[in-house]
């Protein structure tokens, strides 16, 4: 069984190397440039805007993270928790950290009055999809999610702009 809990600094280390496991198990080995000094500077700086929290082993080995931040819903007028990532070590899959994990995340949002706990999950992830459907988490059919970056996003983000 493994002991979820808050990540601390000293956490920083074991939750980067479990982000690019999952970059590489997400087929994007190289994407990652996330390092340690970012996610002490935005997990515990002085006004964190992203959370973060961590399954352990027996031995105190970090064998999974929920990496989390707040959103809004204008509808519900109430906050809710949107999952950024969720990752259990291959090794451990299957021995109730990723459910102890949301668990977590979920006790957080009835605690807090908060409405959703929302996710995104890759469509060809089929063991991630059976996993969430067994908890029952519901698809967001008729959604799709958009994304603006890079050079799109500098030239809407400067556009207009004085010079």
């Amino acid at each position: 069984m493994s002991n979820v809990r808050e990540a601390t600094p000293a956490d920083c280390p074991q939750i980067l190397e479990l982000i690019h496991e999952l970059a590489v198990y997400e087929k994007e080995p190289d994407a990652v440039r996330n390092t340690v000094q970012d996610l002490e500077n935005h997990l515990f700086g002085a006004d964190p805007k992203v959370f973060a929290h961590v399954a352990e082993d027996d031995a105190g080995t970090v064998i999974g993270v929920a990496v989390w931040y707040l959103t809004y819903s204008t509808w519900e007028g109430r906050h809710g928790i949107h999952l950024e990532d969720l990752y259990v070590r291959s090794a451990r899959r299957g021995s109730g950290t990723g459910t102890a994990l949301l668990r977590t995340l979920a006790q957080i949002c009835v605690e807090r009055g908060y409405k959703r706990l929302e996710w995104a999950v890759l469509d060809w992830n089929e063991p991630a999809i059976k996993f969430y459907d067994s908890i029952g988490a519901s698809s967001m059919d008729g959604w799709t999610t958009r994304r603006l970056d890079g050079a799109e996003l500098t030239a809407l983000g400067t556009e207009g702009a004085a010079r």
